[in-house]
C-alpha cells in the first residue's frame, strides 16, 4: 500500500487507540493535542500499547518500526498539512467541534477526508456552512479502535457519496471494519443497540428483579457468548430450524408481550449510587485504570483467538 497521512487531533485514549490503528498498517501519522502534556505523554502512551499488541502476535512489524511513523507535532496546522484523513477526538461539544472543522477546512488540503470520531453528535450538527463540508462525515469508533475495528461511517445530508466511500476503503485498508449508517441518526447504530440493552438492565436493577453482578453475568455468561461472533440477526437465524421467518413465528408473540411490559429506566440518581456502590465493593475507584487494562489485554487475548482461528479457515 502507498504511505498515506493520517492526522490525529487529540491525545486522549482514542485519538493514541486511532493512531497505532493506522501506523500498525503502514500510514504515516501525525498527532496533535492543544494540552502540552497531553501531546507529551501521547507516544510513550502508545509505545506501551503496541508493545502488549505485540506480547500477543497482533502486530506484524517491531514496535519501534510501528512507533516511528507517528509524529507528535506542535501546531494543528503542522499536523494537518500533508494529511489525507483528519481524524478529530476532541470534547462532545457542538460549538467545540463547530470551531475546530472549521480550522480543519481552512488548515487541511482540500481533497482531505475530514472525519469525527463523536460517539453521538450528527455531523451536520458542527460541519453546516463549511466551505468543504461535503467531505466531513462521523467515523464513530468503539473504544478502544485499535481493539475493536468496528468504525460506523455517517455523513451529513450534505455529505459527497465519494466521500464515504473514500473513508471506507481507507479504513479498510488501516484493518478496521466499516459499516455505513445511511441517514443521520442520534447515537448512530452501536449506541442505540448498547442502549437499548443497557436500559432494560438497568430497568431490571431497579425493579429488583437482580443485582449487577447477575445481570452482568447474563450477559458475559450468556449472550455474549454467541454475539462475540456472531450479530443478532444471525443468532436467531440459527435458533430456529426454519431460520428467521421461523424463529418469528415461534417467538414473535412472547417479545411483543415482554415489550408491552417493559419499563424504561430514567436514570435516577438513587439507582445510580446504589448501583455505583455495588461496583465499588467489587472494584475500587482507585483500581478502575488497572481493571480497563486487564479488558484490554483480555481483548488482545481474543483478537489472537480470532486471528488464530481465521488462519485456520
Amino acid at each position: 500500500m502507498q504511505a498515506r497521512t493520517i492526522a490525529v487531533i487529540g491525545a486522549g485514549r482514542i485519538g493514541r487507540a486511532w493512531a497505532i490503528v493506522f501506523a500498525r498498517s503502514g500510514f504515516e501519522v501525525r498527532i496533535y493535542d492543544a494540552d502540552a502534556g497531553m501531546l507529551t505523554g501521547a507516544i510513550p502512551a502508545i509505545r506501551e500499547s503496541v508493545q502488549d499488541l505485540a506480547s500477543f502476535d497482533l502486530v506484524d512489524e517491531p514496535v519501534e518500526t510501528i512507533v516511528s511513523r507517528i509524529r507528535a507535532c506542535a501546531t494543528l496546522a503542522d499536523t494537518v498539512a500533508q494529511a489525507d484523513l483528519v481524524q478529530e477526538n476532541i470534547a462532545e461539544v457542538v460549538e467545540v467541534k463547530h470551531a475546530m472543522f472549521m480550522e480543519l477546512d481552512r488548515l487541511a488540503k482540500p481533497d482531505a477526508l475530514l472525519a469525527s470520531s463523536t460517539s453521538g453528535l450528527p455531523a451536520s450538527t458542527f460541519t453546516e456552512g463549511l466551505q468543504g463540508r461535503a467531505r466531513c462525515l462521523v467515523a464513530h469508533p468503539v473504544n478502544p479502535p485499535s481493539l475493536v475495528p468496528l468504525v460506523e461511517l455517517c455523513g451529513a445530508p450534505w455529505t459527497a457519496p465519494a466521500t464515504l466511500e473514500r473513508a471506507r476503503m481507507l479504513y479498510e485498508q488501516a484493518g478496521q471494519r466499516p459499516v455505513t449508517v445511511n441517514r443521520e441518526i442520534s447515537g448512530f447504530l452501536l449506541n442505540r443497540l448498547q442502549g437499548a440493552v443497557l436500559d432494560e438492565a438497568l430497568s431490571l436493577y431497579e425493579q429488583g428483579y437482580a443485582g449487577a453482578a447477575d445481570l452482568d453475568t447474563v450477559m458475559r455468561d450468556g449472550l455474549a457468548m454467541r454475539w462475540s461472533f456472531m450479530g443478532p440477526f444471525e443468532t436467531i437465524d440459527l435458533n430456529a430450524p426454519g431460520g428467521v421467518a421461523d424463529y418469528a413465528a415461534r417467538y414473535g408473540g412472547t417479545y411483543r408481550s415482554i415489550a408491552a411490559t417493559r419499563v424504561p429506566f430514567e436514570w435516577s440518581a438513587a439507582t445510580l449510587e446504589k448501583l455505583d456502590a455495588e461496583r465499588r465493593a467489587v472494584l475500587p475507584r482507585n483500581d478502575i485504570e488497572a481493571r480497563s487494562r486487564w479488558r484490554d489485554r483480555r481483548l488482545m487475548a481474543l483478537l489472537a483467538h480470532r486471528r488464530a482461528l481465521k488462519e485456520e479457515d
